[in-house]
């Protein structure tokens, strides 16, 4: 099976699995715990290089305290309970995000599986807690007007790699694909500036539903995309005879457009077609 080398989830869908089922929100959150560790095991066996999860964002401190305080004690007993079963699986784990805001036992458990799995070579592990994209677009360019103002960078040293290299994720490949669950088609300030060319795939599934079937499921739909990056599928598969053209089924259209639109040859000073428009059809604009 093909699977991405980077896989990112939204796991969503929690409070309102629980209420569904007649029980408080902090149920779902505790079913969606034991999810969340099925498909970290399943992942680091079919061979994902790097899976991120979305655990906490800056926006869930918005959320009651009462359940806040429940997902910070939740996050602690997750990071003694797994860190073992981490360790034996080979999985290194790190974070994004502000860990400051968390509380302090919950950050010293963080830093002690860090540790822990510091040096596995395994799958990578990464928990985003307390993050958000917007606010790490932020700092990043918080960062780079630092750089300027210091004499460190110019303003035209200013690039997509200098860019990048100021976020959380510089040291881990861009998201190749990105799993919502709950049915929810957005990104809810994750990982924007990666997400750039990730293949999405959302779920129906409440989170705690969420089963290795269905994870299978969204890996042999990612197989079957074809990832172009700008680029044409001739491009990408030369080899590969052009897809025939569906004129028969257009009727007459082809001649319409034909007398109306024609592509002229490449002047010396263009690399590109140029487009000539016949007659008055299509209405003059100013810039």
């Amino acid at each position: 099976m093909k699977v991405p080398t980077h896989l990112a989830i939204i796991m969503d869908g929690n409070g309102r699995w629980a209420q569904l089922h007649g029980r408080e929100r902090t149920f779902g959150h505790l079913r969606g715990a034991r999810i969340a560790k099925s498909v970290i095991e399943h992942c680091a066996e079919l061979g994902v290089k790097h899976l991120t999860l979305y655990a906490f964002s800056t926006e869930n401190w918005l959320r009651p305290k009462t359940e806040v305080a429940f997902l910070m004690r939740l996050l602690a007993r997750h990071m003694r309970k797994e860190r073992e079963s981490l360790v034996a699986n080979n999985i290194r784990f790190t974070t994004i995000g502000d860990l400051a805001r968390l509380p302090e036992a919950v950050q010293a458990e963080v830093r002690k599986t860090k540790a822990a799995t510091a040096r596995n070579d395994g799958m990578h592990l990464v928990f985003a807690l307390s993050y958000g994209s917007r606010q790490e677009l932020t700092a990043a360019a918080r960062r780079l007007a630092e750089d300027v103002a210091a004499g460190r960078l110019t303003p035209e040293d200013i690039t997509e790699d200098a860019v990048r290299a100021r976020l959380e994720t510089s040291e881990t490949p861009d998201p190749d694909l990105i799993i919502r669950t709950s049915g929810e088609c957005r990104l809810s300030n994750f990982l924007m500036w990666q997400a750039a060319y990730s293949e999405l795939y959302v779920a129906k599934t409440l989170w705690p539903d969420f089963t290795l079937q269905e994870l299978e499921h969204a890996f042999l739909s990612f197989a079957d995309r074809e990832r172009r990056f700008g680029r044409t599928h001739a491009q990408l598969a030369p080899a590969i005879a052009p897809l025939e053209t569906a004129s028969a089924s257009l009727g007459g259209l082809d001649a319409d457009l034909e007398a109306e639109f024609e592509i002229d040859a490449c002047d010396e000073d263009c690399n590109e077609p140029k487009a000539a428009f016949r007659g008055d059809s299509i209405p003059q604009t100013a810039p």
